[in-house]
């Protein structure tokens, strides 16, 4: 297995060029994107009582610390570009490492990015009415098929290839976009907050229990439909692990961006959907396909609402940098070990990036984006993605047997009764999407497989460059 820092002196490597704020700006960029201004609507039809809605944001935030906590662990222990495909490499060998990337890139980060090119398309379009995402641009028939051209799409597209193009030019600029973004969000949620309570149009009584309305509807049922889009509006943290290679004094600042990234993230969350009820009641929230934009309008003016878009369109814009950044490592670190393509190892002598892995990245996304598959592909690699996130916790335990002596300079809080909640938790999650959305699931372990080839492949090619070397 390749150890940490054992690319040869003078030869092109990461550099660490991301301090502590960076880092903290990063997990909090990577993680909101555009779900906290869209899910609450979706987690109010699930649980439609506003107290036991907003504590669900508390408790799913919880859930995501823990998992932070132990990742801030492995991070402190391999401070190296790929995170958790060196994690799951480290505890459970290169082929499970291989599978977790390959999803990544097929459709786990790939779709992501996608989703965040899209996101920025369409709100841009709410605020700039000349750029509707839905104005089709060029019709015709592939293969008998319609494929129809949406002006959002091109747009997602640009989107997607500016931020790769900063990530070439320089991972301090994509750590400024970033940071920006990261800080814009901070400070409009809390003056929303702030200006919402203290001058906005709203009442205090939408927090009450109404027993003909929410109370009557709480089911089981719902709480499933709530749990899935929680889930994915904390998801994104775990970028910041990708990119240990490039943060400095990693053993120190990894941890403690990713503890404080994440309380910054369940803190304002929680500040958003309290004033979004207060704005509106829980009703009309949840029947809301902007919950976000509906409740500013009715806290201040219904002009605000173009303002909101426009913000939000940045917002992900940021996003999409942050999934740009943390993709583009894992394949990095992929190729190194020989469970990739190759050419994916090169950096850019001038700036120190990984230029083609960032490229090829950039292609892939860009097609799932024209394809219109990406939404697809991401429902099909929620079950996938959960599982990952339970091998990573898992993987705690297996290095503390398997590599006793290894320097830990962060030890998980809570060892081992909250690493094993986290596992009960989560692992519950993956056998429930796995049972009620089968078909979702085998798809994405379908895919997983298709893999399988290519990994035998590189490691014969890996083998007969060893014995070629050694002969």
């Amino acid at each position: 297995m390749r150890a940490v820092d054992s690319i040869p002196a003078g030869e092109d490597h990461l550099e660490r060029r991301l301090t502590l704020f960076d880092s903290i700006m990063l997990v909090v960029s990577g993680t909101v994107g555009p779900s906290i201004f869209i899910i609450p609507g979706d987690v109010l039809r699930g649980i439609p009582d506003p107290v036991l809605a907003l504590l669900m944001w508390i408790v799913v935030g919880g859930v995501t610390l823990i998992a932070g906590l132990a990742c801030a662990e492995l991070g402190a222990m391999f401070p190296e570009a790929g995170g958790q495909y060196v994690f799951i490499r480290e505890a459970y060998g290169g082929f499970p490492a291989f599978l977790y990337g390959w999803v990544l890139f097929t459709a786990g980060n790939s779709t992501a990015q996608a989703s965040m090119g899209i996101a920025v398309a369409l709100f841009l379009g709410q605020a700039v009415p000349g750029l509707a995402a839905d104005h089709v641009v060029f019709a015709t028939r592939v293969l008998g098929a319609p494929f129809a051209l949406e002006q959002g799409s091109i747009v997602a597209v640009v989107a997607i290839i500016i931020v790769t193009a900063i990530n070439i030019r320089s991972v301090k600029l994509a750590a400024w976009l970033q940071n920006f973004t990261a800080v814009a969000y901070l400070v409009m949620v809390l003056g929303i907050v702030g200006a919402g309570f203290a001058l906005g149009h709203g009442s205090w009584t939408h927090f009450e229990r109404h027993p003909a309305g929410a109370a009557a509807s709480l089911t089981l049922a719902g709480f499933g439909v709530a749990i899935i889009p929680l889930f994915y509006s904390y998801d994104g943290w775990e970028f910041l692990s990708w990119v240990g290679g490039e943060i400095k004094n990693a053993r120190r600042n990894l941890p403690l961006a990713l503890i404080f990234g994440i309380l910054l993230v369940i803190i304002t969350y929680l500040l958003a959907n309290a004033v979004f009820l207060y704005a509106l009641p829980a009703l009309d929230l949840a029947q809301s396909a902007t919950p976000a934009a509906a409740a500013v309008g009715a806290l201040f003016s219904s002009h605000v609402g173009r303002w909101v878009a426009l913000f939000i369109a940045l917002i992900s814009f940021g996003g999409a940098s942050v999934t740009v950044l943390g993709g583009a490592r894992i394949y990095y670190s992929m190729a190194l070990d020989g469970a990739f393509f190759s050419s994916m190892t090169h950096l850019s002598h001038r700036w120190k990036t990984p230029v083609t892995s960032l490229v090829v990245q950039c292609i892939w996304v860009c097609i799932l984006i024209l394809s219109a598959r990406y939404d697809q592909l991401y429902t099909c690699f929620i079950f996938m993605m959960t599982l990952t996130y339970v091998l990573t916790v898992g993987a705690v335990f297996v290095l503390r047997r398997t590599q006793p002596d290894r320097p830990r300079p962060y030890r998980c809080f809570g060892y081992p009764w909250l690493p094993i909640l986290y596992i009960l938790v989560a692992g519950g999650f993956v056998v429930s999407t796995l049972l009620t959305k089968p078909r979702e699931s085998l798809e994405g372990l379908g895919l997983a497989a298709i893999g399988v080839p290519l990994y035998v492949y590189w490691q014969r090619r890996k083998a007969g460059r060893a014995r070629d070397s050694a002969a």
